[in-house]
């Protein structure tokens, strides 16, 4: 069963939706509104109106951190990318169930170059959703009009950086399952209101900061993404961005680059979370062998703490899985 959480969540309003359904018409009328329903919708996106499907049967997702979202809405994945440019191979999150192997995604190659339009051109795809966070937004832009050229093209805007807002976008103005959406936050906000209840803070303000395979580190802005949607449980953010002279890398703008020089006076903060990019590319027991990180008060303090690589631009399971953790962390 996909998603038992979201699926838990939706069941109540589900039974009413059917009991009401059951009594405003009979077999024949609803018959005669079936065939007079719709088959296409239009969707207002930054990027302009987009004709799409209303029973999409073939998606292509290009953002592995956008797929997540349509497993939950239970909308055909047909191929997505890779979390990881050049990757040989891709995995499948275990916080998707069997949904992957359900709807018979494939990953479609990807690299730093751009996706290949000819292996997306090969799914027939009758939709393509694309966006988010990151390069793969970067990427997508540069080849919307291609891309609109195989199927009508979806794109999530970088300016929806919590998966609230992204999961809004795609369950209400895409998929017209705003049901299913409202199910999502109850239980989401439930949770939150349990671990805010659970857990001893630690001591804050708090930082975070990701590494990639190669050792570099990127510090989270504080007002985007994970840093804010972690207010909710009491984890106020330091303004490291707002008070520095950063540039956002690329153009996702959730994080900039930080210079181990940087570091020791960037992250004095008494709080540090440490996590990988897309991958589980550093932990505190490894960074605290760096003399420079190893300096900082949070580890001075004992106060440096591991999050999953995949909070960082986490999707609706990934924020609840997030949860669970920080209550293992402080509870």
């Amino acid at each position: 069963m996909r998603h038992s959480r979201l699926l838990a969540a939706s069941a109540l309003l589900a039974s009413v939706a059917l009991a009401g359904t059951a009594c405003a018409a009979s077999p024949a009328e609803s018959d005669e509104t079936a065939t007079d329903e719709p088959t296409t919708r239009t969707v207002t996106t930054d990027y302009g109106d987009v004709e799409i499907p209303t029973d999409p049967k073939k998606i292509v997702v290009l953002n592995y951190a956008l797929a997540g979202y349509l497993y939950d809405l239970d909308q055909p994945v047909t191929a997505t990318i890779p979390e990881s440019a050049d990757a040989t191979e891709g995995e499948f999150s275990e916080l998707w169930g069997d949904a992957p192997e359900e709807d018979g995604t494939v990953f479609l190659p990807w690299s730093v170059d751009g996706f290949d339009l000819e292996a997306i051109l090969a799914e027939d795809p009758d939709l393509i959703i694309g966006g988010g966070i990151g390069f793969p937004l970067f990427q997508a832009e540069q080849v919307y009009d291609e891309l609109s050229d195989i199927a009508p093209t979806v794109l999530v805007g970088k300016e929806l950086d919590t998966w609230q807002e992204q999961f809004s976008f795609l369950a209400e103005d895409v998929f017209d399952q705003a049901d299913d959406y409202d199910a999502a936050v109850a239980a989401y906000d439930e949770r939150v209101a349990e671990v805010r209840e659970a857990i001893t803070l630690p001591e804050g303000p708090v930082a975070y900061v990701a590494f990639t395979g190669d050792g570099t580190a990127y510090t989270l802005v504080e007002a985007v993404g994970l840093p804010k949607d972690l207010i909710e449980v009491g984890l106020e953010p330091a303004p490291v961005f707002a008070d520095g002279d950063f540039e956002v890398y690329g153009g996702g703008g959730d994080m900039f680059e930080l210079s181990t020089e940087q570091a020791g006076q960037t992250l004095t903060q008494p709080t540090l979370f440490v996590m990988g990019f897309n991958g589980d590319t550093m932990d505190a027991a490894t960074l605290a062998e760096n003399p420079v990180y190893a300096a900082l008060p949070a580890f001075q303090n004992d106060s440096v703490y591991d999050l999953p690589y995949w909070s960082l631009r986490g999707d609706y399971d990934e924020a609840l899985a997030t949860l669970d953790h920080i209550e293992e962390l402080f509870g």
